[in-house]
Formats: C-alpha cells, sequence, structure tokens
C-alpha cells in the first residue's frame, strides 16, 4: 500500500520532494494494525444516507474505545488515500463504498500530548423555546 500510495502521489504531483514522497511511502507504517473502516451507501433506502455514514462513523469510534479501553494507542485518519479513488479500486470498493477512515492501532511509546482544543462555550449555546 505504500508502494502504491508513493506512486499516486507522484503520478499527481511529479514535483513533489523526496521527503513528501517518503511520508507518502509510510503513511501505513506507523501501526502494527489498521483497520479501513468502509461505509456502504444505499440511495433510497429507509434509512438516509446521512445516518449510514454516521452509522460507519460510530464502527470508527467504537474500534478506538475498545483499542483505548485493552491498553492500546489507536487513531482515527483518513487523509486524501481515503477519497482516492486509484486507492479505492486497489481496496475493492464498489462504487457505493467509501473508506470511512483509517483506524491505525498500536502499542503506545508515549503519552501523547493533547491537542489544542477551542474554547467548549464557543462551541455550544443555549435554545430557548
Amino acid at each position: 500500500l505504500g508502494d502504491l500510495l508513493h506512486d499516486t502521489w507522484l503520478k499527481a504531483h511529479p514535483d513533489a520532494s523526496d521527503a513528501v514522497l517518503a511520508k507518502e511511502r509510510g503513511r501505513f507504517a506507523s501501526a502494527p494494525l489498521i483497520v479501513a473502516v468502509i461505509g456502504r451507501f444505499t440511495e433510497g433506502h429507509k434509512v438516509p444516507v446521512c445516518e449510514q455514514l454516521l452509522s460507519a462513523g460510530c464502527v470508527c469510534y467504537s474500534l478506538l474505545l475498545a483499542a483505548h479501553a485493552d491498553g492500546f494507542a489507536a487513531q482515527w485518519l483518513t487523509g486524501w488515500a481515503a477519497y482516492d479513488k486509484v486507492v479505492a479500486g486497489t481496496l475493492g470498493l464498489a462504487e457505493n463504498e467509501t473508506v470511512v477512515g483509517f483506524i491505525h492501532i498500536g502499542t503506545p511509546n508515549d503519552r501523547l500530548p493533547d491537542r489544542e482544543r477551542p474554547p467548549l462555550d464557543s462551541l455550544l449555546s443555549e435554545w430557548h423555546g
């Protein structure tokens, strides 16, 4: 898969630096297990496509919770590869399927610092009906 990402990126970005190409080649080499969560969407189904997508997202989140509960480190990533037609074809995805996330799972080496987050009150509002 690393070679595919390298070659696909190089084809789309012929002037890419060696460092960028090396990053693409190693994109899936940082964890011993990577689970590709695939969403399959059915138009006209009684469950709207939006809810089908949310269900697939819940699978990603559940994998994160389960991995962390068992003492593993886990991260949900997408990146350009999740939306690329060449990658989708290599993974054997049908037209109504898409990568919802790549869940990277492994043993933690260090405690990672928390990301900077916006203040909670900037994300919430109250509704008084």
